[in-house]
């Protein structure tokens, strides 16, 4: 019976790196997933739940250091155990307060980077990595039609948490709710072909979907219309009034019970 393969998810910007030392590790034994950024990374790691994440600071974006940042807990302790791939020498003060697996420097020869990753699963694997206590996920439906948000609003909330399905209009909102039963449907008021009133209306007459919790933004926008306003069937403290991402992460939160 073949043993479960030990988890590496590989973050790094440089796609030939990426397919590079990917196929090295796959071919070495490993179930590699590779993140092109920070962000990335941030949604895909709590699905793939890694035994050890290969973390390059130089990225755009967020870097490596907004990505280490969001996964430290204010004792240094990082969630899992992380390896940092980094041609900079002057970060030591940046590591002085975060616990970190393992350090290469840029460019590694991939017979270091494997003894290295073989070293830290080892150790994590007999001394045992103390992570954060990780929740079971709460899954969620975001739709949003600007992309630049719906993407933070899934990093967001992924970050706090929650299993995030995002979609960009009504019916595909409606689809995921009816698919996926999520324990709350975050969505803006006004989305194409069906706006956010006549979703959780639809929600409400389905047996499966009639308990979803429902969080819905946008009431003064300039394109919020009155009538879906007043058709909306939720709590008025599940009504926001903008697109303040802090509020919905955190009225949510509070909906959820999360």
């Amino acid at each position: 019976m073949e043993m479960n393969k030990r988890k590496l998810m590989l973050v790094d910007d440089d796609p030939s790196l990426l397919e590079t030392l990917g196929d090295f590790l796959s071919f070495e034994g490993y179930d590699v997933l590779c993140a092109v950024s920070g962000e990335d990374a941030l949604i895909k790691m709590r699905p793939f739940q890694p035994d050890l994440i290969i973390l390059d600071m130089g990225m755009p974006g967020m870097g490596g250091t907004g990505f280490l940042d969001r996964i430290t807990n204010p004792d240094g302790l990082t969630l899992y155990p992380v390896l940092v791939l980094t041609a900079r020498a002057s970060m030591a003060e940046y590591f002085a307060d975060k616990q970190i697996a393992g350090f290469l420097a840029k460019p590694c020869d991939p017979p270091d980077l494997l003894l290295e990753v073989s070293r830290i699963l080892f150790e994590t694997a007999n001394a045992g990595h103390v992570a954060a206590i990780i929740p079971s996920l709460r899954r969620l439906v975001v739709a949003e039609s600007d992309s630049a948000l719906r993407q933070r609003l899934e990093v967001e909330f992924t970050q706090a948490g929650f299993e995030v399905k995002a979609v960009g209009t009504g019916p595909e909102a409606l689809e995921a709710c009816v698919t996926l039963r999520p324990h709350a449907l975050v969505m803006r008021l006004e989305l194409a072909d069906m706006s956010a009133d006549e979703v959780v209306a639809m929600l409400r007459r389905l047996p499966t979907t009639r308990e979803t919790q429902a969080v819905v933004y946008g009431m003064d926008l300039p394109e919020a219309q009155l009538e879906h306003v007043a058709n909306l069937d939720i709590p008025q403290n599940c009504m926001l009034k903008d697109l303040t991402v802090n509020t919905i992460i955190d009225r949510t939160m509070a909906v959820t019970g999360a």
